[in-house]
């Protein structure tokens, strides 16, 4: 099975556990120390060994399919992605989901990618 470090979940921290958790796998994987193709260990066993309900880590590994750092499939597991995304966007997910709608509603609106980058960096200057 897989070698994972020591994952720790914190009751009286008040950020959530599904929440303590991502984090803590988002560093193991944009460190390094979980690398492409190793797989993360099955729902159930992560739960029992945490302490967490399986729905919390259910969540937690969507959130990491979500943020493109492991692919889950029947069958084959939960495993982390050969060329995880930038920590950036994986660390502000709520910048992420911003940034892909402001890209939606801009193609909506007939503007092409330079047009797209061109408006974010001029609001990137214009803003402190």
């Amino acid at each position: 099975m897989t070698d994972l470090p020591a994952l720790t979940v914190v009751a009286t921290d008040p950020t959530p556990p599904y929440e303590q958790l991502r984090r803590q796998l988002v560093a193991l994987i944009q460190d390094g120390v979980l690398v492409g193709g190793q797989r993360l260990p099955p729902l159930r066993q992560l739960a029992s060994d945490l302490g967490l309900a399986v729905g919390t880590v259910g969540r937690t590994y969507r959130e990491l399919e979500s943020a493109g750092l492991v692919e889950s499939r029947r069958g084959r597991g939960t495993r982390v992605v050969d060329d995880p995304p930038l920590r950036s966007a994986v660390e502000f997910p709520s910048l992420r989901r911003a940034a892909e709608e402001f890209v939606r509603r801009a193609r909506a609106s007939g503007a092409e990618r330079p047009a797209i980058v061109a408006a974010v960096q001029q609001a990137l200057d214009g803003l402190p």
